[in-house]
């Protein structure tokens, strides 16, 4: 049921943060062939890894078009749920409902709405009408009451600690394709209603060329209150090299909700990806999505992952690199289990595991 006239803020309903204890995890079952290569069977592939690993953590539902449904229910384990939905791509973080939690543990929902990243500014894919019905179909579906609010905003738009604090890019969510001309002040004030924070933190930009104008979970994550996590490289060829180095002053000259300085764990990026010829030419050339063209760089980063219950889902890619990353997050979360997933497939769509899960909180 939506809920009007009063706000999270006034309702004391605040985001639970990703490292709270999940009912169940949604994901979305892809299938675009304009976005996803070979008829979306590689992407398939890693989706199911994904959801396979997730489930021996957490619950796992996964939506699916009406088209996909057997094929899902037989490739994915018995495990995970399978629920036919209505939508036009595979981003369930984005198009999903926002989790609000109060100190009873009642949960509510924020639904945010979607235009593809930019509408018809410089959005990603046309339509989008079906991924906008998401978030309340969802909120509905599992019978929690929700907020709507006519504000465009992606899951992947904003990193908060539970405590007050959020972080995200000038880039992406003051772009004019999501809201036209928008002053900070007046976003501050959306976030402190509907996300019940008191201490916004922007970064400038998000990760290099990233197609969502830069959405802050490519660039950094919450994994405690007061701590960080943020992609980071030493190579100052790399265009990463000044948005990272950037990133960090900001962060270490800021403080959070509780007056409290951010201790950041500079994370290694992996050494620059690019779309093959081969991997171009997978891809269906249809009007209104955006092309994939060989050379173009992939987003790939080790901060976009997801908390399970007592694990961390995390993005690897072949890379020297992978390692260290491996070990990094296993010292930063000492009492999970680090659960790599080979991810270049999801990079090659736009995304990567973080933004294709999104965690319910218990």
């Amino acid at each position: 049921m939506e809920i009007k006239n009063t706000t999270p803020q006034q309702d004391n309903y605040s985001v639970a943060p990703e490292w709270h204890r999940h009912q169940q995890a949604y994901m979305m079952w892809p299938e675009r062939t304009d976005n996803w290569r070979d008829g979306a069977k590689p992407a398939q592939k890693v989706f199911a890894e994904v959801a396979a690993k997730i489930s021996q953590y957490e619950p796992v539902t996964m939506l699916t078009s009406q088209k996909q449904y057997e094929h899902a229910i037989h490739t994915l384990p018995g495990s995970v749920r399978v629920v036919e939905m209505s939508y036009n791509d595979a981003w369930m973080r984005d198009v999903g409902p926002t989790y609000l939690v109060n100190d009873q543990n009642d949960i509510r929902t924020v639904s945010w709405q979607f235009n593809a990243w930019g509408g018809l500014v410089d959005g990603l894919y046309f339509p989008w009408d079906q991924d906008n019905l998401v978030s309340g179909k969802v909120s509905d579906l599992d019978h929690f009451d929700h907020y709507d609010v006519d504000f465009v905003l992606e899951g992947s738009a904003y990193q908060t600690d539970g405590e007050g604090t959020l972080i995200a890019t000038e880039e992406s969510v003051l772009s004019e394709g999501r809201n036209g001309q928008i002053d900070k002040a007046k976003v501050e004030a959306i976030f402190k209603k509907y996300l019940n924070v008191t201490k916004i933190i922007w970064l400038e930009q998000g990760y290099f060329m990233d197609e969502t104008n830069g959405d802050v979970d490519n660039m950094v994550n919450f994994v405690r209150p007061a701590e960080v996590a943020l992609t980071w490289t030493e190579d100052q060829s790399d265009p990463m090299y000044k948005i990272s180095h950037e990133a960090l002053a900001i962060l270490l000259n800021s403080t959070d909700a509780r007056s409290r300085k951010l201790k950041v764990h500079k994370v290694q990026m992996p050494k620059p990806l690019q779309i093959t010829q081969e991997e171009s030419e997978g891809v269906d050339p249809v009007n209104g999505r955006l092309p994939r063209y060989e050379g173009d760089r992939l987003m790939a980063t080790y901060i976009n992952c997801y908390l399970a219950n007592g694990a961390v889902i995390l993005p690897v890619f072949g890379d020297p690199n992978d390692e260290a990353a491996i070990k990094q997050y296993q010292a930063i979360f000492p009492d999970r289990t680090i659960e790599p997933v080979y991810a270049r497939e999801l990079l090659l769509g736009g995304g990567d595991i973080h933004s294709i899960v999104l965690g319910v909180p218990d």
